[in-house]
């Protein structure tokens, strides 16, 4: 009668109670749950290890901690449900990497992003896992990098991006996540680079784009993002180099070429 009793301690004592700990390496994942290897039961306690944390019906809960090779802290934050949630904060070699909040797995709220030597490389937040609103980057000298908006996930309105030294690097603007409008570059001494407009995230109309010393380099047309008409190339010191034409992207017709000296180089038909 003693062990008709027992049996059923026994076994329930063995579906339910958690394990004392184990290591990642000991557990295998099927489905999203995690489970102790060779075992058809949820995991429910504690990993030691790397990554140190624990499992709720084999799903992580609670406070996790992991650590890289060398035994630094690496990350740190919550999971409910098996999913990442509240604040968490991520290292580098030692050094705060990043930080920032998660809803249900997905970030959420504020979140930055920090240089090696501490400067903050970005800073943002999200929606739903996705960007949203403004946006903003930096050198890791600490000079601005970029700025610019997002909305849903991609990019939306005027971006403005900047040299180390502080110089403007380009400009132009966005809709639902491609170029649209007019497109600026520039060299890092101030000098207008390139200059152009984009039509439903294609190059549209003529462009244009400069040397460093300021002499008009390449012009020429596109139609729906492919080269379209004449297009001339100069040499820096002005001098014509080449010229030919284009439809639907592929050259058309005689090309010429010139020395820096205005005289002919040679022609392609």
């Amino acid at each position: 009668m003693k062990k008709l009793l027992l049996l059923p301690i026994l076994l329930l004592s063995l579906i339910s109670t958690p394990c004392l700990s184990e290591t990642m390496g000991d557990l295998v994942k099927r489905d999203d749950i995690y489970y102790k290897k060779f075992t058809e039961t949820p995991f429910t306690g504690k990993v030691t290890g790397k990554a140190q944390g624990s499992y709720k019906n084999g799903k992580k809960e609670g406070e996790w901690v992991s650590h890289d090779d060398n035994g630094q802290l690496s990350g740190k934050g919550n999971f409910k449900n098996g999913k990442r949630d509240g604040e968490w904060v991520y290292y580098h070699d030692g050094q705060l990497w990043s930080k920032g909040s998660y809803k249900n797995g997905k970030k959420k709220d504020e979140w930055v992003k920090y240089h090696g030597n501490g400067q903050l490389n970005n800073k943002g937040s999200y929606k739903n896992g996705e960007k949203g609103g403004d946006w903003v980057w930096y050198h890791d000298n600490g000079q601005l990098e970029e700025k610019g908006s997002w909305k849903n996930g991609v990019m939306e309105g005027e971006t403005v991006s900047y040299y180390d030294n502080g110089q403007l690097s380009s400009k132009g603007s966005w809709k639902n996540g491609e170029p649209e409008g007019e497109s600026f570059s520039y060299y890092d001494n101030g000098q207008l680079e390139e200059k152009g407009s984009y039509k439903n995230g294609k190059e549209e109309g003529v462009w244009v784009w400069y040397h460093d010393n300021g002499q008009l380099e390449v012009k020429g047309g596109y139609k729906n993002g492919k080269e379209e008409g004449d297009w001339v190339w100069y040499h820096d010191n002005g001098q014509l180099e080449e010229k030919g034409s284009y439809k639907n992207g592929e050259k058309e017709g005689e090309s010429l070429f010139y020395n820096k000296d205005g005289t002919i180089k040679n022609f392609i038909d």
